[in-house]
């Protein structure tokens, strides 16, 4: 609208914001024009622009980041105008302040290192989340977690008690605001009826031996195999165990020489480096689910 990029202009000559714009839609001529002009009539200049045509589905992906004339203010007004921009193409968009925090809620069982690692990663301000809380199935981490400050959870899980956990879990997710569940070694299975409750909002990791060392002790199955990659996924959940939209791996290698027990801190290095990438990526905006896979715009 002509207004109101007159009023931005007059309002906020030497006030800048910056936003992150994504998107994606079926590909049809016409999209970046559209969403260059858009900008160019609000007075906007791209810092940074990311996009993917992906041209076996028609699809077409984009993520921009830019600065925009105004304050804080300015960003329902940009919501409110791109909405024309949007509706022909049939975009599915989401227009944020750069900086937007999403709240992240943290499952994790005995292992601690990838809690760990979030919780460091959050503490030092190199990973853009606030954690709302975590919940755990064992009190293992409550003292680190009291440490930092964040609400600790204790939700024991049997076979008899576990709708009661889930139900309790829901609770949590809606009583903090939470955006996002991020699994850290969280060693039980989700009900098929709260993968859908939260389809695009849990992140899990695991080791990358999938599906060739299940169950106890991956690692020294591993090593009587003698692989010679390990790594690890993080991907998101459905009711397909291990088998959701990949968002991020990592391999390492390793030899006949690594003790199982090496392999084991190898894994859990990658599986921590791989979890709060994917995690930053889901915040920042970059990961857009397309059937069982994954376009990310790094």
């Amino acid at each position: 609208m002509t207004t109101t990029t007159t009023e931005l202009r007059q309002t906020a000559a030497t006030t800048q914001a910056e936003h992150v714009l994504t998107l994606d839609c079926p590909e049809a001529p016409g999209i970046v024009h559209a969403v260059s002009a858009f900008l160019v009539d609000h007075g906007c200049d791209i810092v940074d622009n990311q996009q993917f045509g992906d041209r076996r589905e028609g699809h077409f992906f984009l993520r921009m980041h830019i600065t925009t004339p105004g304050g804080a203010g300015v960003t329902g007004a940009l919501r409110r105008d791109f909405a024309d921009v949007a509706a022909p193409f049939a975009m599915r968009w989401h227009l944020e302040p750069v900086g937007t925090r999403r709240r992240v809620l943290v499952m994790v069982s005995r292992h601690g290192h990838c809690l760990n690692d979030l919780l460091y990663r959050v503490r030092s301000g190199d990973l853009p989340v606030d954690v709302a809380g975590v919940v755990s199935n064992h009190r293992d981490h409550e003292g680190l977690v009291g440490w930092h400050g964040i609400p600790f959870f204790h939700v024991p899980v049997t076979a008899a008690t576990k709708p009661a956990a889930e139900a309790r879990l829901l609770e949590i997710v809606d009583s903090l605001d939470v955006e996002l569940v991020v699994l850290a070694r969280y060693m039980q299975v989700l009900s098929d009826d709260l993968c859908t409750r939260l389809a695009g909002r849990v992140i899990n990791i695991h080791h990358s031996f999938l599906p060739s060392f299940k169950g106890a002790k991956p690692y020294h199955q591993a090593h009587e195999r003698g692989v010679k990659l390990v790594g690890a996924t993080a991907h998101y959940v459905t009711a397909d165990l291990d088998e959701g939209p990949i968002i991020a791996q990592e391999v390492m290698d390793v030899d006949h020489s690594h003790t199982p027990e090496k392999l084991a801190a190898i894994g859990r290095d990658a599986e921590s480096s791989v979890l709060s990438r994917a995690v930053r990526w889901h915040c920042e905006g970059r990961v857009f689910v397309r059937g069982r896979r994954t376009v990310v715009l790094r």
